[in-house]
């Protein structure tokens, strides 16, 4: 597919169904590149399916303080979708019956749905082992009203991950807008002060590292390693652990990609550092996606190009995790972002 063709799609990518159809066609199959399918059709993986059921992760909304380039939730301010008080109650019941022992909140920025607090609080009392809030952090320096959100997530023992993509002003501000790297900084400096990240303390901070252009996060440990010392150098900020996550092909990172006639090169890339290892990890296995109108899928990502899990059970109005259990997982271009290298899913690197 030539560039004049690649760009003419940028302005037809706007919905998920738009984005698969896209990723499907053009340089895949036919002589061009090997389909995800086909390329583990080779592998002792030829056909992913559901492990146990570890996480449930929910997508509070898209709506957002930020408008970041590599974002592929497409989450900003002007976005209106949000969880309703009766979803947030089918959640909980179903931490209530089954063995998640994982509870992953995300969107957008999840602190902004106006049930935010509650849903926390309810949740929390049910002793979920791992409840993680992935936070923007310049939402907890937004308004007043999210100032006392450190002291809150210590309440409840909140495993908060957050995006940072890297310990220098000119490149976290350059994906993320202007002034987002200093409001980040203070906002780590304040969950710091209240034990988040500190080496005597059992409070979970951990950051995201996302490449800032067309092309694969480097080792996650050196990362980390890097990270680490230069964060506590310049600002005596301190956390646990780094995790980098491989940008998807879709949403904004898509546009990108095409605007800055790189997509076919990423595409490449991603399917040379295809790496069979990483199958036996990715977060699909354990994971189970809701979307802020109770529809379910596969992961974050697959939610985003509107794959609905392969069941009869495709929303929270009928679930029922036995049926959910026999399911195959649904795959597409995209998931070479999950198996390139050492691999990629929300918690990071998995081999």
């Amino acid at each position: 597919m030539n560039t004049k063709s690649l760009q003419s799609q940028k302005h037809a990518l706007a919905s998920g169904a738009k984005q698969l159809s896209f990723l499907s066609n053009g340089i895949f199959g036919q002589g061009g590149l090997p389909t995800f399918s086909e390329r583990i059709a080779a592998t002792a993986t030829p056909v992913l399916q559901p492990q146990k059921l570890e996480i449930l992760q929910i997508n509070l909304g898209y709506m957002c303080n930020q408008v970041c380039s590599h974002c592929h939730v497409d989450a900003g301010p002007d976005r209106k979708e949000m969880m309703s008080r009766a979803t947030l109650v089918q959640c909980l019941e179903i931490l209530k019956k089954t063995s998640v022992h994982t509870l992953d909140l995300t969107g957008g920025a999840p602190e902004m749905h106006p049930d935010f607090r509650w849903f926390v609080e309810q949740a929390s009392a049910l002793g979920v082992a791992d409840f993680i809030v992935r936070s923007n952090l310049t939402i907890l320096r937004a308004n007043k009203k999210y100032y006392d959100l450190p002291e809150f997530f210590k309440t409840h023992n909140i495993h908060v991950i957050s995006s940072l993509p890297f310990y220098k002003k000119e490149k976290t501000d350059r994906q993320r807008g202007a002034g987002v790297f200093s409001k980040s900084i203070e906002a780590l400096q304040q969950l710091n002060a209240v034990g988040y990240g500190k080496p005597d303390s059992k409070l979970q901070l951990d950051l995201v590292y996302n490449p800032s252009g067309a092309f694969l996060p480097g080792d996650q440990k050196a990362l980390e390693k890097d990270y680490k010392k230069a964060l506590k150098a310049d600002f005596d900020v301190d956390f646990n652990q780094l995790f980098t996550i491989t940008n998807m092909p879709i949403s904004r990172f898509l546009e990108y990609l095409i605007a800055s006639e790189n997509y076919e090169e990423y595409m490449e890339a991603l399917v040379a550092a295809f790496n069979p290892a990483a199958l036996n990890n990715v977060m699909c296995t354990n994971t189970l996606s809701v979307r802020w109108d109770g529809f379910l899928y596969d992961c974050d990502f697959n939610q985003m190009l509107d794959i609905k899990v392969a069941s009869p059970i495709q929303h929270l109005d009928d679930f029922d995790p036995a049926p959910l259990q026999e399911r195959t997982i649904c795959i597409s271009q995209h998931c070479y972002g999950c198996t390139a290298g050492a691999g990629s899913s929300c918690q990071g690197s998995v081999v």
